[in-house]
């Protein structure tokens, strides 16, 4: 198979706009979760990780939502870095999100006009316009995987030779649809979520955007980081709650590890999705097991970020990269003691060392599960 490289990357968080920034932040412990008391969302004060007003700056023409325009800062900052020819057919664009533009509907009469305007479609041509990508943009929306699975779905495309370059951007913001579908499940914490400890009680949700650029020609410069393998399994157990078992997101971890030519032994540090929900913390905690990763360090990012949704996968995709280029592993916030029934090593500290390779795993509703392996490149 041709090799895979991440050449370029970004994250536009309510921590900051950059993946550099984030980073840097996260490193001195500062998370985008605060108590919000916003009626025009919930009727109750939450907490979530939401960007202030005039964090997303509007356009000119006002023509883009703030989801097209979170999409919009992410890409064109990824892309600075790279020099990737946008225009040519060898470059494809995939965009990544479980919501997309949802939140019109919330303050309009749903005619045919709006239906097409929500359509991920229509906001993928306008992103692919605007930069000036003239291949079909890809959409994927598959619940919370959204994200992994746009990488994996890179990867086939630049391993079956048909592209040279794949930029990959997720994003979702937090609106009142959204938020009252996972109250609805109880499924919100009522503080700041605790993955993986004995304590959590739920979710905190995040908006965000990420982007990732790879490529089938390896960088000449720096630290080089490869997408070595990917897999997508589905529990078939329900639609809301995952496996009890784990042994589907084991089966997307073993293949993902088969495709990267790794062992267990090999796997230096583990980005788990951990949502701090009871059941999704649980099931990790199984497959992480059956995978013999029990002793590797795991962190969630979700008290940095909240739950971004189809932006998740990638943004802690791309701190798993800087994680791997820096030799930094980050802390889960919010853990203090185990809380699930099998024992994983989570990183509650901030911690170096010799990593060079990481796991990164991802769930959703509907029972889907993904994972991905980087490695540095040698």
């Amino acid at each position: 198979m041709k090799p895979v490289y991440v050449i370029g990357e970004n994250i536009v968080s309510p921590i900051a706009p950059t993946a550099e920034e984030n980073f840097t932040s996260l490193k001195k412990g500062i998370t985008g979760i605060r108590l919000h008391d916003n009626r025009q969302i919930s009727p109750e004060p939450f907490y979530a990780a939401l960007f202030d007003a005039g964090g997303i700056p509007e356009n000119a023409e006002n023509s883009y939502t703030k989801f097209e325009r979170l999409l919009i800062m992410s890409i064109g900052d990824a892309l600075r870095k790279t020099g990737v020819p946008v225009a040519s057919r060898r470059t494809a664009l995939i965009i990544s999100s479980t919501k997309g533009n949802i939140s019109l509907i919330e303050s309009a009469e749903l005619t045919e006009a709006l239906r097409n305007r929500i359509a991920l479609s229509t906001s993928a041509r306008l992103i692919a316009d605007h930069f000036g990508f003239t291949s079909q943009p890809v959409v994927i929306s598959h619940a919370c995987i959204s994200g992994v699975v746009g990488l994996i779905t890179a990867l086939r495309m630049l391993q079956s030779g048909g592209y040279d370059h794949v930029v990959i951007a997720g994003a979702d913001i937090i609106t009142r649809f959204i938020l009252s579908g996972f109250q609805s499940f109880h499924a919100v914490s009522n503080e700041p979520c605790k993955p993986f400890d004995a304590g959590r009680n739920g979710v905190t949700l995040g908006e965000g955007a990420a982007t990732i650029v790879l490529s089938s020609n390896k960088p000449s410069t720096g630290e080089v980081i490869q997408l070595c393998g990917g897999s997508v399994s589905n529990d078939a157990n329900h639609i809301s709650g995952p496996s009890r078992t784990g042994e589907e997101l084991f089966q997307a971890i073993q293949k993902a590890m088969e495709e990267a030519s790794v062992t267990s032994g090999e796997i230096d540090i583990i980005s788990a999705h951990g949502t701090a929900t009871l059941y999704n913390d649980e099931m990790e905690s199984k497959a992480i097991n059956l995978a013999g990763l029990q002793q590797v360090p795991v962190n969630s990012l979700k008290g940095f970020y909240g739950h971004t949704l189809g932006a998740a996968g990638l943004i802690e995709s791309v701190i798993a990269i800087l994680s791997l280029k820096e030799n930094v592993m980050l802390p889960t916030p919010g853990f203090h003691s185990r809380g699930t029934s099998m024992p994983v090593n989570v990183s509650a500290e901030l911690r170096t060392g010799d990593y060079h390779c990481c796991l990164k795993t991802a769930s959703g509703f509907g029972g889907c599960n993904a994972a991905v392996v980087f490695q540095k490149a040698v």
